[in-house]
């Protein structure tokens, strides 16, 4: 608890360091201001709760707030949808939060598979599921980022390859954008998921070899990718865009399938066709799922 009281108060700390007091809709006051952001004591006052009461959030203290003044509190701090469902998820409070169970592998039932499986002559597909864990890929897929199937399970992680893996660095012209993107993906889901120690190992591997993600991770930002584009430099047919859309998969929460298109008679549409092209003439790999 005292863990979850640390993260509460350092994510309102990292919210009002970022919030513009004119947006915030704070009169000018005169005072000149020697840290950015707002002050504790406007925040109460946006929110409409003592400076007290805020302050102690601040500080860690075990206080439960009920859903009125975390909604206030995330109004007052301009939070956007992720920032205020990752605050709600932290206190607890939202209905969304799966319910504890005892952790298991999280595996994909053979549908699954085989809806991978029928998308692959045109449609590079992935399904991620708890911490970012690659839980299937299709062949296209698998040829325009890695051969996720070909890795040990243990390194079947989105996140963790993006870090990780020098190929990752030279495929992504917008490395640094995609990798803050998936920090911040992490963070939300950290608190989201249903077991919360091979979350924090894996966040402390990452933490530990890689400067860029304990930086990131530090900064307590939260994002839910939702959709957006990627910007690629690929080996075997050069760069080009996609854009990708998620889908929540029904019967369980905690699994997403990205789908991933290009413009229509683009030239990067033109090379996803001849990447499709590429993949038919290689002979197929059968995955090995025995690993999973």
């Amino acid at each position: 608890m005292a863990s979850v009281n640390r993260e509460i108060a350092d994510f309102l700390k990292r919210s009002r360091a970022q919030c513009d007091p004119e947006q915030a809709g704070l009169p000018p006051d005169g005072r000149v201001r020697r840290v950015p952001g707002l002050r504790r004591e406007e925040v109460a006052l946006l929110a409409g709760v003592s400076a007290d009461y805020y302050a102690r959030l601040e500080q860690g203290r075990p206080i439960n707030p009920s859903p009125a003044v975390v909604e206030a509190i995330g109004h007052a701090l301009r939070l956007d949808e992720a920032g205020l469902a990752h605050l709600k998820n932290l206190v607890g409070i939202t209905a969304t939060r799966p319910p504890a169970r005892t952790p298991g592998v999280q595996r994909l039932r053979p549908g699954l598979h085989r809806l991978l499986d029928s998308l692959d002559s045109a449609v590079p597909a992935l399904i991620l599921g708890r911490r970012s864990a690659v839980l299937g890929a299709n062949r296209m897929a698998r040829a325009l980022f890695a051969d996720f199937d070909a890795m040990p399970a243990a390194e079947r992680n989105y996140t963790r390859w993006l870090f990780l893996d020098h190929d990752a660095r030279d495929l992504f012209v917008d490395w640094e954008v995609q990798a803050r993107a998936a920090v911040e993906n992490l963070r939300l889901d950290a608190v989201r998921a249903s077991e919360r120690q091979p979350t924090e190992a894996l966040v402390a591997e990452l933490r530990e070899l890689s400067g860029e993600f304990d930086r990131w991770w530090q900064q307590h930002r939260v994002h839910q990718r939702t959709h957006g584009s990627k910007r690629l430099r690929h080996p075997l047919v050069g760069e080009l865009t996609v854009e990708y859309e998620t889908l929540a998969l029904p019967g369980d929460s905690e699994t997403t399938l990205f789908l991933y298109t290009t413009e229509p008679e683009s030239a990067s549409a033109q090379a996803l066709s001849l990447l499709a092209s590429w993949t038919l003439a290689a002979p197929p790999a059968s995955p090995d799922r025995s690993r999973d």
